[in-house]
């Protein structure tokens, strides 16, 4: 099959098994997305914002997948100056180079 992004998806399973720590989930996945998405139209995204994507998860997964970026290290939480009650979600360069390695593999997929 002559499908660049069968290709893509091939290429991401391939070094999925690579490091199997820092393996995201379908729903961890889509949560950094959200993160990523903010953070390149230079928004702020709030901890609040990610747990009330229910089309994602219930707000008890969603905060335990949050929780779970924090400790792998793909998302860093800073609380709100003006309100310590919120915090905000930014990735970290970890997350950085976790996308630049899947933009780098969109690339290899649809070269070839």
């Amino acid at each position: 099959m002559n499908n660049s992004y069968i290709r893509f998806l091939n290429l991401i399973d391939a070094i999925a098994g690579l490091d199997a720590n820092k393996k995201l989930d379908a729903t961890e996945k889509q949560l950094l997305d959200a993160v990523m998405l903010a953070y390149s139209q230079g928004r702020e995204i709030l901890v609040g914002d990610l747990i009330h994507l229910s089309k994602i998860g219930s707000q008890a997964t969603l905060h335990g997948r949050v929780k779970n970026l924090v400790t792998m290290g793909y998302v860093k939480l800073t609380t709100d100056k003006m309100d310590g009650r919120k915090k905000k979600a930014a990735p970290t360069k970890l997350a950085m180079k976790h996308y630049d390695s899947l933009s780098k593999l969109l690339t290899k997929a649809v070269a070839a």
